[in-house]
């Protein structure tokens, strides 16, 4: 028995066998409280961080990427005297070999590997947990050449940069055989992650990895059998294939569907494909054995050892790109889970129907039968609108009659679990799109874009921010952080999003330079502890007022003179009251009460938020400053 090989032929066939009665009987147990088709409990009480390890923290140098472990990766190529980027550079200052390769910031800058590894994570599991947050949203740590990992080597294994000995995982993973799980074995990288699983869960916060299930990258093993073998290869039905190379020509006529054209994302293949629109979800599924290695990877995850009992494995799954696979297989995919976990959790990524006009519905994943919950980009575009003045603006009765809208047609523990973020890996940070206010997601980064402000977000953007993050809070459906945000981190559009997190034991160079290395007036770069300290007090408040996660929603002031908006969540006994001064000056808000119980103030925007405030059996009474929220509830 070896150490990455925990469990010998006969243990593995005993405990096959078990799982296969210890599912029925764990289903049977808990799908009476967590009924298939909702989402678990801990999904719609949790307090979302999302963590991009590469940019997270840099917990052990010794495993630093190197070039041999990012070939295949975009550009296409390792620059010339290529190095690590020291994690305090300035974020637009080119390093040396990136200067002697030519071009601007923007050709190189996905080259850059700053070195964060899971034990940059375990490092930070009190900082995690001294937050409040409760279940963490991994972006993809599969096997991968790349920074973001979205195109996989190998799905099976972590990626041997984000462990300690990626040359012994190297050698462990060429030794396999990746179509036979029973052959797997456990890399230095998958054991750390296994730990990391166990910490979290000793904290009581859960996971879910982050995987595309629809394209790959051109290092994974299936193509590199494909591009060598053509059609001797026994993978060549897992893509679609346009054309293969006639090796009797000079010229190389191997084509292929890549994700959105892209070739360096090669998308496995679908079948029984019908009604597809790029945008729209359609019916379909991958193709066999696709699927078969896709289920071996997902059960790896979920029970680790393979006893039938999924608590040493992840929570769920984070999916990309959901509408680009089809509907059939995501079917398959929920009662797969959910029969290894019945309290597995699974949040797809459900964009755009037309990039940057028209927001997709993601209604068709939400009916029981695929995912528990998506990305609700659908919540933060109107909450931008408003808390920013955003994009022309929304007056509180169009806030309102949005929101009305998004939240159309779902039950209370769907609308519950939705995952509402501000910002992520693929969008700008908060502060930056509360400080540049045109159309989301559109022009949002330097590039073609010579007015757009790179600056961290002025008092103003501050005081819209805090608003609208009392806002996420109080409001329905799981709050989302992406990691930086907490600590004031500003950024345009990828790649500026995914700068390295700013702590306090690192001393960051100024930003002074600008992307066309042009120099500007030096700016500190440093954590907003202050900002910090408002997330700890908004997590707290949310997780120790259950109305605000299973209470009612009741719009009490909508005000569009004034740009006031006050809304109430209650359920028996307990009750908060969020109001809103949107305006550039003092506001009276007045709202009527049918109850005479005090409620006691429990967060405000910013200090000074409440000029006045008063309460009667009928009535309630606040003078609120420009620009600024509060949240009053009842005290037990």
């Amino acid at each position: 028995m070896t150490n990455d090989q925990p469990f010998s032929p006969c243990v593995k066939r005993a405990a096959f066998l078990a799982v296969c009665f210890a599912v029925v009987a764990i289903g049977q147990t808990q799908s009476a409280a967590v009924p298939f088709d909702e989402p678990p409990i801990w999904a719609r009480e949790a307090v979302w961080y999302q963590i991009f390890v590469e940019r997270f923290r840099n917990g052990d140098s010794s495993n630093d990427p190197r070039p041999e472990f990012m070939q295949g990766a975009y550009p296409g190529y390792i620059p010339a005297g290529w190095k690590v980027t020291p994690w305090n550079q300035d974020w637009y200052e080119q390093q040396d070999w990136a200067k002697a390769d030519g071009g601007d910031f923007y050709k190189t800058v996905q080259a850059r590997r700053f070195g964060g590894d899971l034990q940059g994570v375990l490092d930070k599991l009190d900082y995690l947990q001294d937050l409040g947050v409760t279940a963490i949203y991994f972006n993809p740590l599969n096997d991968s050449p790349s920074l973001h990992k979205y195109d996989a080597r190998h799905y099976r294994h972590i990626d041997r940069t984000f462990g300690p000995d990626p040359a012994g995982d190297s050698a462990i993973i060429d030794a396999e055989d990746p179509l036979d799980p029973a052959m797997w074995r456990w890399t230095a990288a998958d054991r750390l992650f296994l730990k990391l699983i166990g910490e979290l869960h000793r904290r009581d916060m859960h996971l879910i990895m982050d995987y595309s299930w629809n394209h790959i990258g051109v290092t994974f093993w299936a193509w590199e059998d494909l591009k060598k073998n053509q059609t001797k290869s026994p993978f060549r039905d897992w893509y679609d294939i346009t054309s293969f190379d006639d090796p009797a020509t000079d010229e190389n006529e191997f084509s292929y569907e890549g994700w959105l054209g892209v070739k360096t994302l090669p998308e496995l293949k679908k079948v029984n494909v019908a009604d597809k629109r790029r945008g729209y979800p359609f019916e379909g599924d991958l193709q066999p054995e696709v699927k078969r290695h896709v289920f071996n990877v997902t059960r790896r995850w979920l029970d680790p050892d393979g006893d039938g009992d999924p608590s040493d494995g992840v929570d769920g799954f984070r999916l990309d790109v959901a509408a680009h696979v089809p509907l059939g297989f995501w079917r398959d995919y929920r009662r797969f889970v959910r029969r290894i976990n019945p309290e597995a959790f699974l949040v797809g990524e459900a964009w755009w129907t037309k990039w940057p006009d028209q927001l997709m519905d993601p209604r068709p994943f939400l009916r029981g039968d695929i995912f528990d919950s998506v990305m609700h980009y659908q919540w933060y575009k109107p909450a931008r609108r408003y808390f920013a003045q955003a994009n022309g603006g929304l007056k509180p009765s169009e806030f309102v009659a949005r929101m009305k809208r998004v939240y159309a047609g779902y039950d209370q523990p769907t609308i519950q679990n939705l995952m509402n973020l501000a910002a992520s890996h693929d969008s700008p940070r908060l502060a930056t799109s509360f400080q540049n206010k045109h159309q989301y997601k559109y022009r949002m980064g330097a590039r073609g874009n010579p007015a757009f402000d790179l600056d961290p977000p002025n008092e103003t953007t501050l005081r819209e921010m805090r608003m609208m993050l009392l806002h996420q809070f109080t409001f329905v459906s799981a709050p989302h952080i992406w990691n930086g945000d907490e600590r004031g981190m500003w950024g345009a559009d990828d790649p500026d999003c995914r700068k390295p997190l700013v702590w306090e034991d690192i001393d960051h160079r100024p930003q002074i330079y600008l992307p066309d290395g042009k120099k500007t007036k030096p700016i500190v770069v440093k954590p907003n502890l202050e900002l910090l300290d408002y997330y700890r007090t908004l997590i707290a408040l949310r997780k120790q007022r259950p109305e605000l996660v299973y209470g009612k929603l009741q719009y009490t002031l909508v005000n569009d003179k004034a740009m006031t908006l006050a809304y109430r969540r209650s359920m028996p006994d307990q009750e908060t009251i969020v109001a809103f001064n949107r305006s550039g000056i003092s506001q009276i808000i007045r709202m009527s009460r049918d109850t005479d119980t005090i409620l006691k103030v429990l967060a405000e925007s910013r200090p000074g938020s409440i000029a006045k405030h008063k309460q009667t059996s009928r009535e309630i009474r606040i003078e609120l400053a420009p620009l600024s929220g509060v949240a009053l509830g009842n005290v037990q």
